[in-house]
């Protein structure tokens, strides 16, 4: 499974590609905001052109703005053109359905064919449902991206269940204590449950688009989400350094740093 970070930060990008694992980064409004944030004053073309370059020609995903067909080709088209130059590595970001009302619109999948056509890889977000992944990967976008952790906090929501939103929500779902009947969503128990449905759908009808598992929020979730078969997991920076951690791991380091002979030491020192 591949992992992108998904952050617009430089500084964790930077440092997350320091470790020679990552395959690409996620960005969207909220966190170009809270990114250049703390850097008042930035070119914004400038500070998009840095992380393209940090990204070292992997894929970084760029969100439109607009909510109609027509303002999310002239955004995509725009943004690709600006900023593909610099490492060829922009893939346009396309709600599947960008509607502001309860009627849906069909805008999405009809921009995400359009930009597919022009031969601008889409990455289709704010998947909550088999049916929105199968429209985009039949519009051809390059990645689908089921929201995992969203959908999790919906069904909590839902039920009036307090939790953080790093707390782990079993893949295989739960039961209403006080009824006795399992929390789900139209169907869907979970977000990684989410995330397996569409991988099966993809294989059963052999679509090439890649399943990117997004809003990730801990490392069992990534783990259940790679068993499932997603080809991707994008992640926030402290999401991909808690992939590293174990009590057990940090023990073994202070036994070996304790138990290490004089002898042993002086190797290195010669």
């Amino acid at each position: 499974m591949k992992i992108f970070i998904d952050s617009a930060d430089i500084d964790e990008i930077r440092e997350a590609y320091s470790g020679g694992v990552l395959d690409g980064v996620t960005t969207n409004p909220s966190l170009i905001k809270k990114a250049t944030a703390k850097r008042p004053g930035l070119n914004m073309k400038d500070y998009i052109n840095k992380i393209l370059t940090i990204a070292e020609g992997t894929p970084v995903s760029l969100e439109v703005l607009a909510t109609s067909y027509q303002g999310m080709i002239k955004e995509g088209i725009k943004l690709y053109q600006i900023f593909n130059s610099v490492a060829e590595n922009v893939v346009i970001k396309v709600p599947v359905n960008p509607s502001l009302q309860k009627e849906p619109s069909y805008d999405g999948i009809k921009a995400i064919k359009e930009l597919t056509d022009q031969g601008i890889p889409v990455n289709a977000t704010l998947i909550f449902t088999p049916e929105q992944a199968l429209l985009a990967a039949k519009a051809g976008a390059v990645f689908v991206s089921p929201f995992a952790g969203r959908v999790d906090d919906f069904i909590r929501n839902n039920h009036e269940i307090k939790y953080d939103k790093t707390d782990y929500f079993p893949a295989s779902g739960w039961k209403n204590e006080s009824t006795g009947k399992e929390m789900e969503d139209n169907g869907i128990v979970s977000g990684i449950d989410l995330v397996s449905q569409c991988v099966e759908i993809f294989r059963e009808f052999d679509l090439q688009s890649e399943v990117l598992a997004a809003s990730l929020r801990n490392p069992r979730q990534v783990r259940e989400a790679a068993l499932v078969g997603a080809d991707i997991a994008t992640l926030p920076f402290p999401v991909i350094k808690s992939l590293l951690y174990h009590f057990k791991t940090r023990e073994g380091m202070e036994n070996f740093i304790r138990d290490s002979v004089p002898e042993y030491a002086a190797l290195f020192e010669e």
